[in-house]
């Protein structure tokens, strides 16, 4: 019978199956996504449980990407829910976070009410690695129409559909990347893809 480790009510949903394996492929899939902005990644996570209203992809990379040295953010109903700061914590040991600039990731599973982009850490000057990393739950991800992305990684350019978003998103993320090499970066997950979108990549939007 599993109990529950010292400290949690409860013992915590499973984690990875392969823990080595599967963050690797996990891993692999996330860097190609912001190696190649609005390229559609497949990641296929459907052995893994996951404490509502976490995400399965979402918590694919959070298993993948945090640990104890990784502050995250958690947006209110992810950071309501006791099951899921506990699988976290259980898991990566990264520590749960308050404030948006004192985090290395975030996870977003809300994107509709999600705070501004502004809030959250840019890096510095001397340190522009230290910038948040954002993982957004998304319902639809797809290359049909979306906002036109040029820049490294993309051979001429390619449009990035992502739904829902709050209001003013993409415009928030337009200015983002002119704060290069400051500024955070994104990833936008479905229920069995990712894609990229990091702060070198130029965003056109099409006028209203």
């Amino acid at each position: 019978m599993t109990t529950a480790p010292l400290g949690l009510t409860k013992a915590p949903a499973p984690g990875l199956v392969n823990p080595v394996h599967d963050a690797q492929c996990i891993f692999k899939a996330a860097m190609n996504a912001l190696a190649r902005p609005g390229t559609l990644q497949t990641l296929h996570v459907t052995n893994l449980t996951a404490p509502h209203p976490l995400p399965k992809t979402m918590a694919a990379l959070a298993l993948a990407l945090l640990d104890y040295d990784t502050p995250v953010y958690l947006d209110t109903p992810l950071a309501e829910s006791r099951d899921v700061v506990d699988y976290l914590r259980f898991h990566t040991g990264a520590p749960v976070v308050d404030m948006q600039a004192d985090a290395a990731f975030a996870l977003i599973s809300t994107p509709e009410k999600m705070p501004p982009l502004s809030g959250f850490n840019v890096g510095t000057d001397e340190y522009p690695d230290r910038s948040t990393t954002l993982i957004m739950a998304a319902e639809t991800l797809t290359n049909e129409a979306g906002p036109l992305l040029s820049g490294p990684g993309i051979k001429t350019t390619t449009q990035l559909n992502a739904a829902p978003l709050a209001p003013g998103f993409w415009h928030q993320m337009s200015a983002n990347q002119t704060l290069y090499p400051l500024g955070v970066d994104v990833l936008f997950a479905s229920v069995d893809q990712i894609a990229g979108l990091p702060r070198s990549t130029t965003i056109s939007l099409k006028e209203a």
